[in-house]
């Protein structure tokens, strides 16, 4: 938890964003894994972390913007729940903890929206990811359960999506410890990734790292020799000599804010030509993105010149033919970079995705574009300082996509086949650091740079 003056000013500046009414912020409470009391690993909802702080289930935030007032809503443990649980902070003490002097417990605060309601003021919440919290909000509310998204407040989602996406120093500090953890994990994995393993052994080892921390893991890591499938979360198969190994994972730090990376290793230490052909270009895709990151610059823009950068590397292997310019334009080289090159990253590692990618990653100044690989694409917006998010171009051969657009004989002005056939069966590469736009330029964030390089990674495998 940081300290109460951080939360007292997200707030504030929440309520003066928003123009009138109440806002309300539902935290998540324990969910069954099979029964009641064995729930899944607890993960507080991150817009209460945000401007309430508390890190337990249970807990409704509410924000009255005409009375400049802030209520924190809870129920107080029985004694019954301390004989499992052991002593436990009443309400009071935990609003005390992020300036919070109004609380009650869950009457009070449906005794509040009652009134509210009758008095006509406008309630602002956000669209609820879990069907718990949209069943508490039908129960609150009276809205329709099936019809509550459309009743989100587009003005609050605004608001908590302006603050959120320029990160202060604190959250910073919290991204970075993040990354000490990620360091730590790829590491190991570049130490034990021999032929022989299992996949899940290398997932079971950054687990107990992440733990070690005290941590949790940021999303599932994908770790696999098919890396040509993009969210590959089997971790059933054997590492074999001359495999690819992609590692795409990341870890939360103490306030829950996540770190993301992705690297790619040979397994057996040294990389064939073929795939270092590749691998370069990746790399220098990569290395071309973040140099480019800066205020003012549109990550689409980027996007697209890295899909450039690709498609002249394809190009120069005889993979693909013909005008870049003109291949990249139609969308040609997304049969080798079908997604985008980044997302914003923070409290979520997908940051506020939850309330809408398209309200997060673009603005009224970039649409989403509907050609296949850049619809993929997350964020495409202008750049600006304190912004957080990925580099993560990469490069696949995915079997089934190149079967499709080789017999539809879609783009053969600019991909030659009989060449890209041989490729099936090599897998994919991805390259991903975690990046911070500055007030002139960027930073990679990370306090030790996880190595990438093909000398780097062949130095520590071998």
């Amino acid at each position: 938890m940081f300290d109460k003056k951080t939360y007292i000013k997200r707030r504030s500046l929440l309520r003066d964003d928003v123009n009138t009414g109440l806002i309300l912020i539902l935290g998540n409470n324990e969910s069954p894994m099979n029964y009641p009391a064995n729930p899944y690993p607890f993960r507080q909802d991150s817009n209460f972390l945000y401007f309430f702080g508390i890190d337990k289930p249970g807990f409704t935030g509410l924000i009255d913007i005409d009375e400049n007032k802030d209520f924190l809503f809870g129920e107080d443990f029985t004694i019954d729940d301390i004989i499992w649980m052991g002593p436990q902070p009443i309400v009071r003490e935990l609003a005390e903890k992020v300036g919070i002097k109004n609380t009650g417990n869950l009457r009070k605060l449906k005794e509040q929206i009652d009134n509210a309601i009758s008095r006509g003021r406008k309630i602002h919440f956000l669209p609820p990811y879990r069907a718990e919290n949209s069943l508490e909000i039908e129960r609150l509310l009276g809205i329709s359960n099936i019809n509550i998204k459309n009743y989100a407040s587009k003005e609050l989602i605004k608001a908590v999506i302006s603050q959120r996406s320029v990160k202060s120093k604190e959250e910073i500090a919290e991204i970075e410890k993040a990354l000490d953890i990620s360091y730590e994990m790829n590491m190991a994995v570049m130490n034990i990734a021999k032929p022989g393993k299992y996949e899940r052994e290398l997932v079971g080892e950054i687990e107990g790292i992440i733990s070690s921390f005290g941590s949790h893991y940021s999303f599932p890591t994908i770790l696999t020799i098919n890396g040509e499938t993009l969210h590959n979360h089997f971790h059933g198969n054997k590492l074999t000599k001359n495999r690819l190994l992609i590692i795409d994972s990341g870890a939360e730090s103490p306030e829950h804010y996540a770190s993301d990376i992705t690297r790619t290793l040979p397994v057996g230490g040294k990389f064939t030509s073929e795939q270092k052909d590749i691998y370069e270009i990746v790399l220098e895709s990569q290395v071309y993105a973040i140099k480019a990151t800066k205020p003012g610059k549109k990550y689409r823009d980027i996007h697209l010149k890295v899909a450039q950068v690709i498609a002249q590397g394809m190009k120069h292997l005889g993979l693909m033919k013909g005008s870049v310019a003109d291949a990249v334009e139609k969308g040609a080289h997304a049969l080798f970079f079908p997604h985008g090159l980044g997302h914003m990253m923070g409290l979520d590692v997908h940051d506020m995705e939850d309330l809408g990618e398209d309200l997060v990653g673009y603005d009224d100044t970039v649409k989403r574009s509907d050609q296949f690989g850049l619809a993929y694409l997350r964020l495409a917006k202008e750049l600006k300082p304190d912004f957080v998010f990925t580099v993560e171009p990469g490069i696949y051969f995915i079997p089934a996509l190149i079967d499709k657009w080789s017999s539809e004989k879609r783009y053969k002005e600019y991909i030659d086949y009989s060449k890209v056939e041989k490729f099936k069966g090599f897998g994919g590469i991805r390259i991903e650091d975690d990046v911070m736009i500055t007030d002139n330029g960027h930073r990679v964030l990370g306090r030790r740079q996880i190595p990438k390089s093909v000398k780097e990674i062949e130095d520590i495998m071998v």
